[in-house]
């Protein structure tokens, strides 16, 4: 009796298994804290195709030019893990809140979203003052 339940229940759990890629995040948010302008703007999300088919990331977009994703363009096999690698521009002094926006064939999670929060810390220069990215065409403010 004992073995026909664990029998029962191991057919349960193969039934319950998604079939098809699937991904999963080790995170689907990193933050920076306080970085100072210039620092490495660098982050990685490692994420493993858990189902039972070739994961195929199509595209990764960032929510502005200032958030540059980079995604594996081969399949990733069943049970692999992989990485997108994020690159944040750092030259713009302010808080953080950015997204990447995956886009892939899992079954449970065709769009994922990867986020990056934190804020940059504007770097005194030579003269004393911090330096401020230049926008052009912006009207100077006086201080």
């Amino acid at each position: 009796m004992l073995l026909m339940a664990m029998v029962v229940g191991s057919f349960a759990y193969v039934s319950a298994q998604v079939a098809g890629p699937q991904i999963e995040f080790q995170r689907l948010e990193h933050d920076y804290g306080t970085i100072d302008q210039g620092a490495n703007g660098a982050t990685e999300f490692v994420f493993t195709n858990t189902g039972t088919e070739p994961l195929i990331i199509s595209k990764a977009k960032g929510s502005c030019g200032c958030t540059v994703p980079e995604w594996p363009k081969e399949p990733i096999a069943p049970g692999a893990k992989s990485s997108i690698k994020v690159k944040y521009d750092t030259k713009r002094v302010g808080p953080i809140s950015k997204s990447v926006t995956i886009t892939s064939n899992s079954v449970d999670n065709s769009t994922a979203l990867l986020k990056i929060k934190g804020s940059v810390n504007a770097v005194a220069t030579e003269s004393g003052s911090p330096e401020m990215e230049t926008i052009e065409g912006a009207t100077p403010v006086s201080e």
